[in-house]
């Protein structure tokens, strides 16, 4: 099954993200957060179609643009888990892990594209 973009380390890590974000946002705290809850979905699916998307393309001067994209909505879930922290949404063991995985992801996505600027 892995053929093209889903043999990318931050795509599967970003996937895992995905089913963790939906996972917390079921909860009854998000059930009448609509504006949060989708906020921080559509930033967690960014991250992995980005990349996804990056990757069909022809170059790979546009795949480092998506893939900073995708950069930066990870950045951007960060920030919306505080938010859930800060209002105790999830606790400080979910935040963390999350987070964690956040860092994950950002520093495969800088590997590789420090190797995709190298190619060129």
């Amino acid at each position: 099954m892995e053929k093209g973009f889903e043999q990318i380390v931050s795509w599967k890590k970003a996937r895992e993200l995905n089913k963790e974000i939906y996972k917390i946002t079921c909860d009854n705290r998000f059930q009448r957060d609509f504006a949060l809850r989708d906020q921080i979905r559509r930033a967690s699916i960014s991250i992995s179609s980005n990349i996804a998307e990056g990757y069909g393309r022809k170059t790979n001067k546009e795949f480092i643009y998506f893939l900073n994209v995708a950069k930066a909505s990870c950045y951007e879930v960060k920030s919306q888990l505080y938010l859930t922290m800060d209002i105790e949404y999830v606790d400080d063991e979910v935040f963390r892990k999350l987070y964690a995985l956040c860092d994950e992801i950002s520093k495969t996505l800088h590997g590789l594209i420090k190797h995709l600027e190298n190619k060129n």
